[in-house]
């Protein structure tokens, strides 16, 4: 994991709890079916930020500091991502994760979408050990939006018409959501004061649409070693993201991307889409609106008290717009 400074500083920190974390995240998915477990654990040993986790470890500082209540959080979290992202590689029919071939790739989708809804029964048999009403109010909420914002990058694909508030709306249900989710449910197990739950959720979905929008650019912008799957994935997938859509309403060049954008795009025709994208100002307006959220990430921050654990997040928060994969 290629990290900045203060963000591998801060892994080193959280090692010890990371790792039992790691741990307890190979335990749920231990099971009597040897292909099944492998299939689980192929996702989980081709590695990962763990920022979820990370979020959640921090947020708990804020209140009682509970490893045992809080590892159970971090742990049901992340595993309902590695059910999202098992689920997502079936239907964006991706060969490639992380550098390493999908569960898709190596299963098929039938294999795949029962390993994904085996990991995300998994996370909630270990958060349903939680006893605590609002804390599973809180996580059904999520889960359901979630959800929704699956079912509505489905819907649209190919969708050059879409608008720039319908894509945000969707991007904070499908990925900012959880990160947000992390940061209050790690705060909740641990009894924090509601002002610092609050301000924890500001940051968390802040922090969660930078980190969106910073994938959708490196999506563009990076390269296949870097990402780990091919340049351009969104774009060959009809996943139509924020740098797309700015660069479509440019007239010079808005018509001519429209033409190219369809189900049937050839390499040639990608290519010719992602110098196009890069030659407008989509790229540097999307990265903008992520250094915005960033700020505003920043500015919630403010409200917590000034301890190393608030240090901490500033610090992800940057690492996430400045991230190169």
């Amino acid at each position: 994991m290629n990290l900045s400074g203060n963000v591998a500083q801060l892994y080193q920190q959280l090692e010890g709890d990371l790792g039992r974390v790691e741990e307890r995240l190979k335990a749920a998915l231990t099971c009597e079916h040897k292909e099944l477990q492998d299939a689980a654990m192929h996702l989980l040993s081709a590695g990962g930020k763990r920022l979820r986790p990370v979020f959640v470890l921090l947020a708990g500082t804020f209140g009682d500091y509970d490893f045992e209540q809080l590892s159970r959080v971090a742990v049901g979290l992340e595993l309902i991502h590695m059910a999202s992202l098992v689920h997502d590689d079936v239907i964006d029919d991706a060969s490639t994760r992380r550098g390493t071939p999908t569960v898709k790739f190596l299963y098929g989708n039938r294999m795949s979408m029962y390993t994904g809804d085996f990991i995300f029964a998994q996370s909630l048999q270990v958060l349903t050990s939680i006893q605590d009403h609002t804390f599973h109010e809180i996580l059904s909420k999520a889960i359901h939006r979630m959800t929704l914002g699956e079912i509505e990058q489905i819907k649209d694909l190919y969708n050059l018409n879409q608008s720039v508030r319908h894509y945000l709306h969707r991007i904070r249900r499908k990925t900012a959501f959880l990160i947000e989710m992390s940061c209050v449910l790690g705060a909740h197990a641990t009894n924090a004061k509601k002002a610092h739950r609050n301000a924890l959720r500001r940051f968390g979905y802040f922090a969660g649409m930078a980190f969106q929008i910073t994938d959708d650019l490196l999506d563009l912008t990076s390269t296949k070693e870097r990402l780990g799957k091919p340049v351009g994935s969104d774009l060959r997938q009809g996943n139509i993201t924020l740098p797309v859509l700015l660069a479509l309403c440019e007239k010079k060049i808005g018509d001519e991307l429209r033409n190219l954008i369809s189900p049937d795009m050839s390499e040639d025709a990608v290519e010719s889409a992602i110098h196009l994208i890069k030659s407008s100002t989509g790229l540097l307006n999307a990265q903008k609106l992520a250094d915005l959220y960033l700020i505003k990430a920043s500015e919630s921050l403010a409200m917590l008290p000034a301890t190393s654990a608030r240090l901490s997040l500033a610090a992800l928060a940057t690492y996430i717009g400045k991230r190169e994969h």
